[in-house]
């Protein structure tokens, strides 16, 4: 038996107790879920401003880039969690504000931040992929980060799995819409936890590989934008086999396909293809693309 605010982890040995989703200052609760979620965005601008101040740009763009890339990102994370949530949400409207919760979709944080990176160089003039560059390696460690939210709102998790990273939740700890059928069936009677793949785990130890991978490769691109290609590419494949044992996974309205499995393919195979692509032109010295740009000469 478990107390309802446990954790553990029975197959490494890991028992915690009264594991806090919030603390209370001044009478006001504050989530642990939203102070990973700052944590990870403070973090990865910090990445950001490290790689600009590396590769010889001001620092100064990343920051005054970054609170609109934070403020566009959490408003199209949250939409996009309500579209494909509407069957929730949409008897109760007032939770749409409630993101305390949780409740914040990555994939439209990611394509919000994007679109805002493009619409803020074409106003400052400045080259658009060359930021996206140098911001993604930022924007997966804050990824990485603020899925440990998930951890403390006991969400974001899989299936059964008696594997060695195993994790227990208490039932009364949990959503009763992510509990699977399969979950239930693992479930011993008398048992009040629920036994499970601690994905939001997973995802955050892959998210910080590729960081790794992201950082080492930016000194070896050839072009403007590959950083941001191999970002699609490492972390839609991560996040599709990850999506395939979580049990909060979002569908395309009236079908059984995982709206974040489509996309991690439709990024993994368009990233691989540009980036075939635009290398092969380089190569031929027949490079005609006013998108993707060469990085000689170096542009400030």
């Amino acid at each position: 038996m478990m107390n309802p605010t446990d954790i553990s982890f029975p197959n490494l040995g890991l028992y915690l107790k009264n594991v806090p989703q919030g603390f209370s200052v001044f009478g006001f609760e504050i989530k642990l879920y939203a102070i990973c979620v700052v944590l990870g965005m403070f973090a990865g601008g910090s990445l950001a401003a490290w790689i600009a101040k590396r590769e010889g740009w001001s620092k100064e763009i990343i920051w005054d880039f970054f609170y609109y890339g934070v403020f566009f990102g959490v408003l199209g994370a949250r939409v996009y969690y309500v579209i494909f949530a509407w069957d929730y949400y949409r008897n109760d409207i007032k939770q749409i504000f409630n993101i305390r919760q949780g409740g914040l979709a990555i994939y439209g944080g990611v394509l919000a931040a994007f679109l805002t990176v493009f619409i803020y160089c074409r106003v400052k003039k400045l080259n658009g992929l060359r930021l996206l560059d140098t911001c993604v390696p930022g924007l997966i460690l804050g990824q990485a980060i603020g899925r440990w939210g998930n951890f403390f709102n006991r969400e974001v998790f899989g299936e059964y799995t008696d594997n060695i990273f195993a994790m227990r939740l208490p039932v009364a700890a949990v959503r009763t819409r992510d509990i699977s059928e399969s979950i239930q069936a693992h479930m011993q009677a008398g048992d009040n936890f629920i036994q499970v793949h601690p994905t939001f785990l997973y995802e955050s130890l892959w998210n910080i590989g590729v960081v790794i991978l992201l950082v080492l490769f930016g000194r070896v691109r050839k072009f403007y934008g590959e950083i941001g290609l191999l970002y699609m590419a490492g972390y839609g494949l991560g996040r599709f086999w990850i999506e395939g044992i979580r049990t909060d996974t979002l569908f395309i309205p009236g079908t059984t396909l995982a709206v974040s499995q489509v996309l991690a393919i439709v990024m993994l195979v368009f990233s691989l293809v540009c980036d075939v692509v635009v290398r092969v032109q380089i190569s031929r010295g027949k490079f005609k693309s006013i998108v993707f740009c060469p990085l000689i000469p170096p542009e400030n």
